[in-house]
């Protein structure tokens, strides 16, 4: 923002790769309309979904891209577009250009090349901030969608608002008007539909999960669908369907019990004629459960105006319109029919066309996410990404099969289905117990980290050596034994090898000791000084600033280093280079009671610096009390990075197997680093 050309810019494009390949969809847009509008006028294969925006906004996908920076920081609209395919490579060694296919970035810049040249002739362009003023969203945001990648569906907000509620009401209406045509009987029919929906759901979520928590005790990998995804649907996808079958099927015998009650008491039947009434009523009622789900999660999302509320739209209009053309005329004596299969297949192409390719999508992110799950190594257990996963499908499979599954119910088929769905899940899970799938492979490797640590926090004023040794540890789940017995190098695994790397915390790894006196020198640890320490410092405007403590910092020739301030002795800081103040003291969030600060330099990056450090007040207070407890957490914590290997980092890396591959972020270690601290009570 204080650049003089900040004031021209008016839209902000951000090109990410999450991947390598496939399209590059449209993720994030807004918060003005104007440039996902162009775009899906220009687009010539336009490819996005709001779906993937509601998840950034929730929360629920907590990384970050270049492009929140110009939308959060500089007020400016845009578009975020990404690379979502073969996602499990996402920073390894395998996410490089040389693999990245000709026809994904003719894509890409075929898209771009039209948007960009509507874009460039228009005299509309949005001015100023387009963020937000006085608390208020200036512009309405956009739904928009693709429809198999060749014509994207796009409205405002407002629009989204009324068509939801126009439906909502006239489903409403037309509830009531049911139930009150049909009395105590249909409301009682309704709660029991609402029932067997709900037994559904907890049945097929509970299935899913067993085998989720199962798998890590059973497996070689707790996750060895990585480099096989489809392994996902006979593991999770398989218990799930039974789960939602078996759920249906006690919701459907409920209701028939109760079908079978009322029949009996308002009508003189045959009683094999009033056994195929009540099963062909039953089988109405569970098909208009999905009615009901659906009615729902419309109603909830069009409240918080949430985008992704299309797929409920979806999933509710087309099969009701087909129930309501092919369905709703009874016989003269009103007795039910059995359910076409026109009516399904009429009800379902449109909200199948439209999201089946959202949902595949977002589980194979979601595998895709479980190789860089864990981001403080050991600290999440090992069945979460399972869990995660399984809920997925579950959930999915519960909403979307709502209408197919009560078709199973007369059709005979219930037994053949459920004995499919077992040998689906069995044969799957001897693939993986047997080894016949392993769970990772070269090209879709599972990210590990060497980095060979000099340790000198702790070492404050004394006299004492460094420690150095070798750290292996990995972001996805599961133990490193076989990885270890490859290598050798007399690595021992554990969770007690706690490492803080400022950045990140190692809480289960492998540490070897041996021959890691080569390849650094004393001359290469960084330095933490304290210059002076004042106490009712008064500023300019005569402020009494309470205690100062100030701090040099000498990183040694590294030009990439992590800084992390306690938060909670801490309420404020400065950081200058020299005479030039690179972060000015104003009021500062801490992140898990901390203050970070990461750098990145090149070649002649200056690697000494200052530090002011302005003390809590309760802070100052407890150092003065003589018989203040020691406090075990440091008060600076640093971590310089040097991309050098040692003898020892290349003796282990010519071992590393195929399997595995070094993995890199801004917050990751290079492959050398050295740790410093200066604690509470220096």
């Amino acid at each position: 923002m204080q650049h003089p050309w900040s004031t021209t810019i008016r839209v902000a494009i951000d090109l990410e790769a999450m991947g390598i390949g496939g399209k590059s969809g449209l993720f994030q847009a807004g918060p003005h309309p104007w440039a996902v509008e162009n775009f899906a006028a220009a687009a010539k294969y336009p490819s996005g979904q709001v779906t993937a925006q509601d998840l950034f906004a929730s929360g629920a996908i907590t990384s970050a891209t270049d492009f929140q920076v110009y939308k959060e920081v500089a007020g400016l609209s845009g578009l975020d577009f990404a690379y979502t395919d073969k996602s499990a490579v996402y920073h390894t060694k395998n996410d490089k250009l040389d693999l990245l296919k000709p026809g994904s970035l003719q894509h890409l810049g075929e898209n771009m090349l039209a948007f960009l040249l509507q874009a460039a002739s228009s005299t509309s362009l949005p001015k100023g901030n387009a963020m937000e003023k006085e608390g208020k969203t200036v512009h309405e945001t956009a739904v928009y969608f693709d429809i198999l990648g060749t014509y994207m569906v796009l409205y405002r907000q407002g629009f989204a608002n009324m068509l939801h509620n126009s439906v909502i009401v006239q489903s409403l209406l037309i509830w009531t008007a049911s139930l009150v045509m049909g009395g105590y009987p249909a409301a009682v029919s309704l709660a029991l539909t609402c029932l067997s929906a709900i037994l559904m759901l907890v049945f097929s979520v509970s299935f899913a999960v067993v085998i989720a928590f199962i798998l890590p005790q059973i497996s070689s990998s707790p996750v060895p669908y990585v480099a096989n995804p489809w392994l996902a649907v006979g593991l999770f996808a398989a218990p799930a369907f039974l789960g939602a079958l078996t759920g249906q099927h006690l919701g459907y015998i409920i209701l028939k019990a109760y079908l079978a009650n009322m029949f009996s008491k308002r009508m003189q039947l045959s009683p094999i004629v009033q056994a195929d009434l009540i099963k062909l009523e039953a089988e109405r009622w569970l098909f208009k459960a999905g009615f009901l789900q659906w009615l729902i999660l419309l109603a909830l999302g069009n409240f918080y105006k949430i985008g992704s509320t299309f797929i409920a739209l979806f999933w509710l209009v087309p099969p009701a319109f087909a129930y309501g053309f092919l369905e709703a005329t009874l016989t003269p004596v009103r007795f039910p029919r059995p359910l076409k299969l026109a009516t399904l297949l009429l009800g379902l192409a449109v909200p199948v066309l439209v999201s089946a390719g959202n949902f595949i999508r977002l589980a194979n992110v979601i595998v895709a996410i479980v190789v860089r799950f864990d981001r403080n190594p050991g600290g999440t257990p090992e069945w979460l990404g399972n869990v995660i996963l399984a809920v997925f499908i579950a959930v999915v499979l519960c909403l979307t099969l709502v209408y197919l599954l009560s078709y199973v119910h007369l059709s005979g088929a219930k037994r053949p289905i459920a004995i499919a769905s077992c040998v689906l899940f069995v044969l799957s899970l001897i693939l993986v117990l047997s080894g016949t799938v392993p769970p990772f492979s070269e090209d879709t490797a599972r990210a590990v980290n060497v980095v060979h640590v000099v340790d000198a926090s702790g070492k404050f004023g004394g006299k004492q050596e460094p420690s150095s040794f070798i750290a292996l540890y990995s972001t996805t789940p599961g133990k490193l034994t076989k990885e270890v017995e490859q290598i050798k190098e007399g690595f021992v695994c554990g969770r007690d090898n706690v490492v803080d790397f400022v950045t990140l915390s190692m809480e289960y790894g492998c540490l070897t000791y041996d021959g890691t006196e080569g390849g650094w020198s004393q001359s290469d640890v960084p330095t933490i000084h304290v210059e002076s320490e004042g106490f009712g410092i008064m500023d300019t405007k005569g402020n009494d600033n309470g205690r100062i403590t100030k701090v040099s910092i000498d990183m040694k020739g590294s030009v990439r280093w992590s800084l992390a301030i306690d938060a909670e002795e801490i309420e404020d800081f400065t950081f200058k280079e020299g005479s030039e103040e690179l972060v000015p003291r104003d009021e500062k969030s801490g992140m898990d009671g901390w203050h970070i600060i990461q750098f990145s330099g090149g070649k002649n990056a200056v690697s000494k610096f200052d530090l002011d450090l302005y003390w809590a007040k309760n802070s100052t207070e407890s150092y003065h009390n003589a018989n203040r407890k020691e406090k075990q957490r440091p008060l600076l914590k640093l971590r310089t990075d040097f991309d050098r290997l040692t003898p020892k980092t290349e003796r282990v890396l010519s071992k590393l197997p195929a399997w595995c591959s070094l993995f890199g972020k801004s917050t990751s270690p290079q492959t050398l680093s050295f740790l410093n601290s200066l604690p509470v009570n220096f």
